[in-house]
């Protein structure tokens, strides 16, 4: 039987736990969760395309200076998926995956008023999130390690092996991880309800963690409307 830690959220019906099995491995995990409703997610406005643009050129000129992995939060997220069994070298979660991009000047071109969100804030705080169409969802949500021979198809176009990769999965199985989000449920200019992962700094405090993901919260409602629901799941939370 697997044993799990719940915190119900109450805007929908949706209800996210964390395989306790996680905490035994990485024992200060924190997971930010914000459930929306009632969003309109459209074309970014100029302002959010703007800052979006400014920070990577910002970033760029920052690390010509150094490397990628100097910042304390994308090592600390490294050094998870090192302690779950998968390469960080070949999996890079998608914090680092951005400012590699960045560093090379690729830079991410606007896609909706969710995802430059999402993408934003993750290169903001250096730490991967992810953010779902809600409808696409199949029962409750469970954050766990993935298993042997478990697969789904990624926003990278690939196929993607889950095993001992941290998912987020409902009942047909993985939707997401810090690596790469799934095709089943992208947000998309029809997504009404969504809910966004955070895979917070394991170091952060409790009080600055909830901090934190309200602040997310409300910059997401500024721009796509809606009301939101914030949660943070950890051992502390028991």
């Amino acid at each position: 039987m697997i044993n799990y830690l719940k915190r119900k959220l109450e805007v929908k019906t949706l209800e996210v736990f964390i395989d306790s099995s996680l905490h035994e491995v990485i024992p200060d995990l924190k997971i930010g969760v914000i459930q929306y409703d009632n969003i309109t997610v459209g074309d970014s406005p100029q302002m959010l395309k703007g800052r979006l643009q400014l920070f990577q050129e910002s970033a760029y000129f920052e690390l010509e200076n150094k490397n990628v992995t100097d910042y304390e939060e994308i090592r600390e997220w490294r050094s998870i998926f090192k302690k779950l069994g998968k390469d960080p070298n070949r999996y890079r979660h998608s914090a680092e995956a951005l400012y590699r991009r960045v560093k090379k000047q690729n830079y991410l071109s606007s896609m909706n008023s969710a995802t430059d969100l999402n993408n934003f804030f993750s290169m903001e705080y250096r730490i991967p999130l992810g953010i779902y169409d809600s409808e696409h969802i199949k029962g409750n949500v469970m954050l766990r390690t993935g298993e042997p021979e478990e697969f789904y198809e990624g926003l990278n176009g690939r196929k993607n092996n889950a095993e001992n990769l941290l998912v987020t999965a409902d009942n047909d199985g993985p939707f997401g991880s810090p690596f790469v989000d799934s095709t089943r449920t992208a947000v998309t200019s029809k997504t009404t309800s969504a809910l966004q992962i955070v895979y917070l700094s394991p170091k952060i405090e409790l009080h600055n963690a909830e901090k934190l993901v309200e602040s997310l919260a409300s910059m997401f409602t500024h721009v796509n409307g809606g009301n939101a629901q914030t949660s943070i799941l950890s051992r502390a939370m028991i």
